[in-house]
């Protein structure tokens, strides 16, 4: 019997795979990679009695790789909060799936723990964006406003850290990154244990300076859209910047468009105060995908760029 941990690069496919294995502890073989990089599924070949624990990775995309792995005989456990499609019924399927706008994989496996480490579902849900639902799940750890502020900060430079088109954009490979967060049962103990809260921190500040001095293209009351150029900063920054964005303008879309070498990759986040449509607009073009909040495309054709600023301007600006 072969054991598979699949997970999202960022900090909430790293954090729940932490707070699983911290009350479930075994070894098992780590699939993982850039935030972008969710068709994970399709690198496991697995036979009869496998076990996978499937986390933050959309089942409507890995689909076809389900029934195929199902159908082999293995075991999949899976957690998410994207869109999921419709969800197979089998015996050897269990699916934790909720897309609600308001929660993230961390906090569903926080619910499935019964809240046994929560700390770290804290932190994913900090760097997924979610403020209010980390500050809700955090209000019964006795944490003062430093503490809980680290941990913010914790959630947003792994989350950071996840976005590149390659593992070469990063500083930190995600499997590694989780094997050193592995040893901490708090995540407190790895801030204090680990240089790499401080070289993010101070990598995330270099490339969000970058991403400051660029306006938007076009802005609205409803709707942003910025351009960013074909370079590893704007790569790593983007999912970043447009969370950002997202708070200091919270009844507002944005769009990022990130050059590449044959067209964009492009991050989508709704208002705050109206946080749905994001997914249902990206799923529009080939490579889209996300959930209710925030979503993206990972090829967005050049040619296509024109009908993307049209249907977020419908989707968004009225």
């Amino acid at each position: 019997m072969q054991f598979y941990d699949i997970f999202n690069g960022d900090a909430d496919g790293i954090c729940a795979l932490q707070q699983l294995r911290l009350e479930q502890p075994r070894a098992a073989t780590l699939v993982t990679g850039v935030k972008r990089d969710v068709r994970l599924l399709d690198r496991v070949t697995a036979k009869a009695g496998d076990e996978l624990t499937v986390l933050d990775i959309s089942l409507k995309t890995n689909a076809g790789a389900v029934t195929r792995l199902l159908g082999a005989g293995a075991r999949l456990r899976y957690f998410d909060h994207h869109a999921s499609g419709e969800i197979p019924r089998h015996a050897n399927l269990q699916a934790f799936i909720d897309t609600a706008a308001d929660t993230c994989t961390s906090l569903i496996v926080d619910r499935f723990l019964g809240g046994r480490q929560r700390m770290w579902a804290v932190v994913a849900a900090f760097g997924d964006n979610l403020a209010g639902p980390a500050q809700r799940a955090a209000a019964e750890l006795d944490l003062d406003e430093a503490e809980l502020e680290r941990l913010r900060l914790l959630g947003e430079c792994i989350n950071y850290n996840a976005y590149g088109e390659t593992i070469d954009d990063l500083h930190y490979p995600p499997a590694d990154l989780y094997e050193l967060l592995s040893r901490y049962r708090d995540p407190r103990d790895f801030i204090d244990g680990e240089p790499v809260l401080e070289v993010l921190k101070n990598a995330m500040g270099d490339d969000y300076d970058r991403a400051r001095a660029i306006k938007p293209q076009m802005a609205s009351a409803a709707a942003a859209i910025y351009v960013l150029p074909d370079a590893a900063w704007s790569r790593r920054i983007h999912g970043f910047f447009a969370n950002r964005l997202a708070h200091e303008h919270p009844a507002r879309a944005h769009a990022l468009l990130v050059g590449g070498r044959d067209g964009y990759l492009a991050s989508v986040r709704a208002p705050l105060e109206k946080p749905y449509g994001a997914d249902a607009l990206c799923l529009k073009f080939e490579s889209g995908g996300g959930r209710q909040a925030a979503a993206g495309i990972n090829r967005l054709p050049e040619a296509d760029r024109t009908r993307f600023i049209a249907e977020f301007g419908r989707a968004f600006a009225g």
